[in-house]
């Protein structure tokens, strides 16, 4: 642990830094950009700054996306200074020490209510995620009077405004900018980033772990045309084959996607609205009568259960699978990872091509991403598919994969 001590004795409990954590301390400039990768230790960086600054009386913010995303900041803090008299104000989320600095937990959710008096020292925790006007508009006029200082931390989130300034910062004043990826952290046994890379789609691992901006266009699935070799009117592999539902009614499309269980080559799709559930069902009934599948997947969510249910008790090997907040980004992500390493193939097609190409995922300031399609479009198509890839990897035992 590293004991921050002052003249007046006081001491706060906080983690070592690590030899490149240390670089970005050591810098003397106004302002500084860090950049990384997930697990690299901004947060250390942050806290150790942001002590020594209350330490020495000044007055201090440390600004979050949201309150969410501080709270164990706050927490951290809270624990470090134990050892001191501090004053802890639960309300205001500060912590006000003896010699007059304070330290104060701030949300950039509602950017009007962080106006107020001057500052000496802020850190903006994600800053990537906060709105572009929240710097220049807000923050930067409140060190003006006292010359205060800037902290930026965090992880890529396309070339947005705190691209900008990370690429201005080595010809400008005052600034100074860093760049580890999560390999610059030695706390970690590189072979566990090794593995995380195997099952990591490339946007993913560039922008969370290797800490590069890359276009913010937020493309999901890259290589669609090099994936799209598998022949028309193909038969499946030794007669064994799967199918992905994706069910809709009106504004949506039921989607039906049938691929190969060995080769994971596409055979075959369709999709349809504007019909009843029982003519739904007969369609898929139909499609199972041709392909034989031995096994189906097909969404759970809200219309699919009672649909799930009645092909069951027809005979029907379909398996309900719910998609949730946690459950549809690892299927997306899979399934982007087997278009880009060439593991499954597409069948020419333009709508299907056109879904895929055209679905999007957007960053969470938390971690994590949302994946759907831009308004006015649809996703049919790709839940199918993706419940389809979902089945040659996770179906019954009795059936032999490649």
């Amino acid at each position: 642990m590293r004991r921050v001590r002052r003249p007046i004795k006081q001491e706060i409990n906080l983690p070592a830094p690590h030899i490149n954590q240390v670089q970005v301390i050591a810098s003397g400039e106004r302002y500084r950009l860090v950049v990384c990768g997930r697990r690299w230790g901004k947060t250390v960086v942050g806290q150790i700054e942001i002590a020594n600054a209350a330490l020495d009386g000044k007055a201090c913010w440390w600004v979050a996306p949201t309150y969410n995303m501080a709270e164990h900041v706050w927490r951290e803090l809270k624990s470090a200074s134990r050892d001191l008299p501090v004053t802890v104000s639960e309300r205001l989320r500060r912590l006000d020490f003896p010699g007059g600095g304070w330290i104060a937990i701030k949300s950039a959710h509602t950017p009007d209510n962080l106006r107020g008096a001057g500052l000496d020292f802020v850190v903006l925790d994600e800053a990537a995620f906060m709105e572009p006007a929240i710097w220049p508009q807000i923050i930067r006029p409140m060190l003006l009077d006292k010359q205060g200082h800037a902290l930026f931390l965090s992880s890529p989130h396309g070339k947005n405004w705190f691209w900008e300034n990370f690429t201005r910062a080595t010809t400008t004043p005052n600034w100074d900018r860093f760049q580890y990826t999560s390999y610059d952290n030695p706390l970690i046994d590189p072979a566990e980033l090794d593995a995380i890379r195997l099952s990591t789609p490339d946007r993913i691992w560039q922008e969370e772990y290797m800490a590069r901006f890359t276009d913010d266009s937020g493309q999901v699935f890259r290589g669609l045309a090099e994936a799209t070799t598998a022949p028309l009117h193909a038969q499946p592999s030794g007669q064994r084959c799967v199918f992905g539902v994706d069910w809709g009614r009106e504004n949506d499309y039921t989607a039906i996607v049938v691929m190969d269980a060995v080769t994971r080559h596409v055979l075959a799709y369709d999709h349809f609205n504007q019909v009843s559930w029982s003519l739904q069902r007969g369609r898929l009934r139909a499609l199972y009568d041709r392909w034989q599948p031995s096994v189906i997947y097909a969404e759970s969510n809200s219309i699919g259960a009672p649909n799930i249910e009645a092909l069951q008790q027809e005979g029907l090997p379909i398996r309900p699978f719910a998609t949730t907040a946690a459950s549809k980004p690892a299927l997306i992500e899979a399934l982007a990872l087997a278009i880009e390493r060439r593991e499954i193939a597409l069948i020419p097609g333009q709508t299907l091509i056109d879904e895929l190409a055209n679905y999007r995922m957007e960053r969470l300031p938390a971690g994590g991403y949302r994946y759907a399609a831009p308004s006015g479009l649809h996703d049919d198509l790709v839940i199918a598919l993706a419940l389809a890839y979902h089945a040659t990897r996770y179906a019954t035992p009795s059936i032999s994969f490649a």
